[in-house]
């Protein structure tokens, strides 16, 4: 086990808009479709604003990561 933690990065791999789901969901080990609709309807009872502005903020800070990386 390795005790440098990894990096949050966007999926090139896991991606349907941005990547910003799909990169959560590999760095908590998490199915991203699971993940996907969680968010979806957390953001539907919130008034979808903010589940829109957080993916927003987080396309913009969370870097892409690398295919190979």
């Amino acid at each position: 086990m390795s005790s440098t933690p990894r990096p949050l990065r966007r999926s090139p791999d896991r991606r349907m808009i941005a990547g910003v789901i799909g990169g959560l969901a590999e760095y908590f080990d998490l199915d991203a479709t699971v993940l996907r609709v969680v968010y979806v309807i957390g953001s539907i009872l919130s008034a979808a604003f903010p589940g829109i502005l957080v993916y927003l903020l987080l396309w913009i800070v969370v870097p892409l990561r690398r295919p190979g990386e």
